[in-house]
């Protein structure tokens, strides 16, 4: 009872995990005695990320850059991490797009760039990635695949991204159809669905030009049920939940962090 939050030791990739979110996340992976890649597009962003990381908690983080939009950098990433490790205990598809336009206007290219990061990508690397998950995976201690949706897959978006609240519907569902798929193999994927957290795609949205240091975040949190946006903590703190033997039986859920913004719609 008392390891039941424990992930030390474990081998885990988070993708897009160079800022927002998927940082959050890596950051309390590291801190809790992990090793990490992280993998993003920008070859200088992993490597700055995974140092800020090793630096400021003492671990294992190691930049693992890639594209996850095509196939060509799925396939790309995971032959990448097969140099380095013979088992993947922890797969944390965070990697997403997102594309801002009036209905009227809005274009094939944000409907593509958008779906294939946010769900082909998704179930691609997943896909390239099951030969580590099963070399981690045991009847006692579950493999996991940790799928990042949103609370816009679920209620209606308040932005003009069309094509984002479809994609993280379907990351949602495509957690449950690869979890029925992935059980009895001893791989267990769930998805988050995160609401308002300080990052560069909220920022661009409320109008802080993508930035996110120095901005008036709590104003953001103001109009949350719970009187502020999220902190790495609370993400992170889902996240371990579901890494650890706390979450082995929990299988194709999709849990919000939103301060309960859902549930007061």
């Amino acid at each position: 009872m008392k390891d039941l939050f424990s992930i030390e030791g474990k081998v885990a990739l988070v993708t897009g995990g160079s800022r927002g979110i998927g940082q959050m996340i890596a950051a309390g992976f590291v801190a809790n005695g992990a090793r990490v890649y992280v993998s993003s597009r920008k070859a200088d962003a992993c490597e700055s990320t995974a140092k800020q990381l090793r630096e400021e908690f003492g671990g294992d983080c190691i930049a693992l850059p890639g594209d996850v939009s095509s196939l060509e950098g799925v396939t790309a990433l995971a032959g990448a991490l097969s140099g380095h490790e013979s088992r993947l205990d922890i797969l944390v598809n965070n990697a997403g797009a997102t594309w801002g336009a009036p209905i009227d206007e809005f274009p094939e290219a944000g409907w593509d760039k958008v779906m294939d990061t946010n769900v082909k990508g998704v179930f691609f690397l997943t896909q390239k990635l099951l030969p580590l998950l099963r070399e981690a995976a045991t009847p006692e201690d579950p493999a996991r695949v940790i799928n990042v949706g949103s609370i816009d897959g679920i209620k209606t978006p308040i932005f003009d991204n069309i094509s984002y609240g479809p994609s993280k519907a379907a990351v949602h569902h495509l957690t449950r159809v690869l979890a029925a798929q992935l059980v009895k193999q001893h791989i267990l994927v769930n998805a988050i669905a995160p609401g308002p957290f300080p990052t560069w795609m909220l920022s661009a949205g409320v109008g802080f030009g993508g930035q996110v240091e120095g901005q008036d975040w709590e104003s953001v949190g103001n109009q949350n049920p719970r009187g502020r946006v999220g902190t790495a903590e609370d993400i992170a703190g889902v996240a371990i939940f579901l890494a650890s033997r706390a979450g082995a039986y929990t299988v194709g859920e999709t849990i919000t962090c939103d301060g309960g913004v859902v549930a007061s719609s």
